[in-house]
């Protein structure tokens, strides 16, 4: 291309970068006054942001007319990403976009201004670029066409609130400034709390019997030793008596052997019936001992006559402290000795169990520490992998992992829902930005950045996160500053005034 050729091009890219600059200086009524001559077109006009009238375009774009000359801008998103599409016209009718060069600036809210070139398309001149949302912007037109140079400017509002900031010490919204930042990115895993199969004891009968009291029940915390029911048992009572009786024999025994003993002493009577009282003492103790090892067996303490006051009666006693989670027992009930009438569990610790998927296999570990977050309430707490299923769920298909967690306070019970964070790096990344400061926003997630006095929705792509802060990939800025906590109220304020996405 020759200098000659270049000229005309140099002036309308000059001009455009000019003309960007300068409308960020006009006030809405003359940017109004620069489209309002000469409208060729009998289409319909809609309202712009301060209720000047927008003309429209047959192609339901913006249209500026100067000298019955006319651009029609549009910007086409129907399928593709969305570019400046621009139609020419003369008096009304079609002009070939090859006869005309054109250059958009666009100037954004703490943005570069961005050139746009134009190539012809058919009957249309296409943006070199595309226009990225939100379509929120001044743009500056310049247009050269048979040696005559057609400038034109408007705004486009969109996602924007004003909220200066005396009004936004009043919202309770945070500023932060987006930068780098480090980022322990999470697995995500789902599960359940379930009692410490450890701590589970299953409570029986010493003897069977009749139950005569049930005064603890299912659901109620009790302490090491509380009574849990009171039977009456017939072999119980024998076993009593036959301790008692074995108790007297022993007294009678060791009497006749004292006895016995003095008198062989004194020469009084013969070695035989020393020994014989001798052998009578040894074999009542024997019967002592096995009759107080019945008792001990069926969980009796042996004990004198005199502090026993109902020989077929005996309490069931909780082994530990914790909480009665099935009874089977009632008044009136004949129980046998081998019935399971209770189940206590110690709670001060519960296991979680986390659902793994075979792809994530490879990444836990036995030690590696987990955040648990109950799915139903904000309860929360940390513990440690302690085991991990050498097999796979044959329905499933999946593993488990057992986390161990503290319960001292009681707040985590058998069955509730949880989501398990498993910490499996530490990546340093350029930008980040809080979690709490994301917002959806149309099919957009957004943070509401902050220029001036003013707020505007940065569609962002976003990385990992660690539940705090996350990882952006596009569509914000070092050292840009965003809202942050109670960024809501920004998105309920834009609300009132923009009912849809349109453009």
């Amino acid at each position: 291309m020759n200098k000659t050729n270049l000229k005309p091009i140099l002036i309308v890219i000059t001009a455009g970068i000019v003309l960007g600059v300068l409308i960020l200086n006009l006030d809405k009524k003359k940017a109004a006054d620069l489209d309002s001559h000469d409208n060729q077109f009998p289409a319909g006009t809609e309202l712009s942001d301060k209720a000047a009238p927008v003309k429209i375009g047959p192609r339901g774009g913006r249209i500026f007319t100067k000298n019955h000359f006319s651009v029609e801008i549009t910007i086409y998103e129907e399928g593709v990403e969305p570019q400046f599409r621009i139609f020419l016209y003369k008096n009304g009718k079609p002009v070939s976009p090859t006869d005309a060069k054109v250059a958009i600036t666009l100037s954004r809210l703490g943005r570069p201004a961005q050139l746009i070139s134009f190539n012809p398309a058919g009957d249309y001149l296409l943006g070199d670029q595309i226009v990225r949302e939100p379509h929120s912007f001044d743009v500056a037109i310049a247009i050269e066409w048979k040696n005559e140079v057609y400038q034109w400017g408007y705004s486009q509002i969109e996602t924007r609130v004003e909220m200066p900031d005396e009004t936004l010490a009043n919202t309770g919204i945070e500023i932060k400034t987006a930068g780098p930042a480090t980022i322990n990115p999470k697995l995500q895993l789902p599960g359940t709390v379930v009692f410490n199969h450890h701590n589970i004891v299953e409570i029986v009968p010493r003897a069977p019997g009749i139950v005569t009291k049930v005064p603890r029940h299912k659901g109620e915390y009790v302490e090491e030793g509380a009574v849990l029911a009171v039977v009456e048992s017939q072999l119980l009572a024998d076993l009593r008596s036959q301790y008692l009786a074995a108790q007297k024999r022993l007294v009678l025994a060791n009497t006749n052997f004292k006895r016995e003993k003095q008198l062989w002493e004194e020469k009084i009577t013969a070695k035989q019936d020393y020994l014989t009282t001798q052998q009578l003492q040894s074999e009542a103790e024997i019967e002592l001992g096995l009759a107080a090892a019945k008792l001990r067996a069926i969980g009796d303490k042996p004990k004198t006559a005199s502090t026993i006051d109902n020989l077929t009666q005996y309490e069931i006693r909780s082994p530990i402290a914790g909480l009665i989670t099935t009874e089977s027992i009632a008044r009136g009930q004949v129980i046998k000795a081998d019935t399971k009438i209770f189940t206590v569990v110690d709670t001060s610790d519960m296991y979680v169990h986390l659902t793994v998927y075979p792809k994530d296999l490879d990444i836990i570990r036995l030690g590696q520490k987990a955040i648990i977050r109950s799915t139903a309430t904000h309860i929360e707490g940390e513990g440690e992998i302690t085991y991990i299923s050498a097999m796979l769920n044959p329905q499933t298909r999946t593993a488990t992992a057992r986390v161990t967690l503290d319960n001292s306070s009681g707040l985590w019970r058998d069955g509730m829902f949880i989501n398990g964070a498993i910490s499996t790096e530490t990546i340093e990344v350029p930008i980040a930005v809080s979690m709490d400061a994301l917002q959806t926003l149309f099919d957009w997630t957004v943070v509401f950045g902050r220029y001036g006095d003013y707020f505007e929705a940065r569609p962002l792509e976003l990385g990992q996160n660690d539940g705090e802060m996350i990882e952006v990939l596009d569509g914000l800025q070092p050292g840009e500053q965003y809202a942050a906590g109670n960024s809501f109220a920004i998105k309920a304020e834009l609300g009132k005034s923009e009912a849809e996405h349109d453009h």
